[in-house]
């Protein structure tokens, strides 16, 4: 994780911008924490897609062991049962195929150690930890098949909040593109009128 926030600093330094909204789908709200503690300076806020439910998920070792090793046994077939849960019974199946294609050709060995390294963070606490170091503004545009802890989630983002999208599954910007985008535009004209504010 901490080698793709250094990926997306890079990235957000040679654009020269000095105000920031950094948005990551699924894994990739694990990516804009790990930039966002590189450079609090240069941010807005963080914008979660379906992700950052629970920053204090309660997640084992053994949990972790149990989910990743259908995945190491057999990627392609194991990989695809994974996403299998996170698709609403309504998404377009030719999306679907998409997906399951998508990820079930990623390179193995990349996508276990990176899924290694985001899961890990519920485990050690530091996903909640990056932000008790930063308050970052976060808001979440989420479907609705996991709950959000928002207790949870105040904790360590000041503020949060999120917009949930009824029946829309993990890959809702996808599925649902333009109700997503609504949702999306109200997540940015939310955080740039905090900074216009001066909060």
């Amino acid at each position: 994780m901490s080698a793709f926030g250094e990926d997306v600093r890079a990235v957000t330094e040679a654009t020269g911008s000095r105000s920031v909204i950094l948005i990551g789908h699924s894994m990739g709200g694990s990516v804009i924490a790990e930039a966002a503690r590189l450079m609090p300076d240069r941010l807005l806020g963080l914008i979660g897609v379906d992700t950052l439910e629970n920053i204090e998920y309660p997640l084992t070792q053994e949990a972790l062991g149990n989910m990743i090793a259908p995945i190491e046994n057999d990627f392609q077939t194991g990989s695809r049962q994974f996403i299998a849960e996170m698709f609403s019974p309504s998404t377009d199946p030719q999306l679907r195929e998409w997906v399951f294609s998508d990820i079930s050709a990623a390179p193995p060995a990349v996508a276990l150690s990176a899924m290694n390294e985001m899961m890990s963070q519920y485990i050690t606490g530091e996903a909640a930890g990056i932000f008790d170091q930063n308050r970052i503004p976060v808001f979440s545009v989420n479907g609705d098949l996991w709950p959000i802890n928002y207790e949870a989630n105040r904790r360590h983002m000041v503020p949060y909040d999120a917009i949930v999208l009824k029946g829309a599954d993990h890959f809702l910007m996808m599925d649902r593109p333009e109700e997503f985008n609504r949702a999306l535009e109200q997540a940015i004209r939310a955080l740039s009128g905090r900074m216009q504010r001066g909060h």
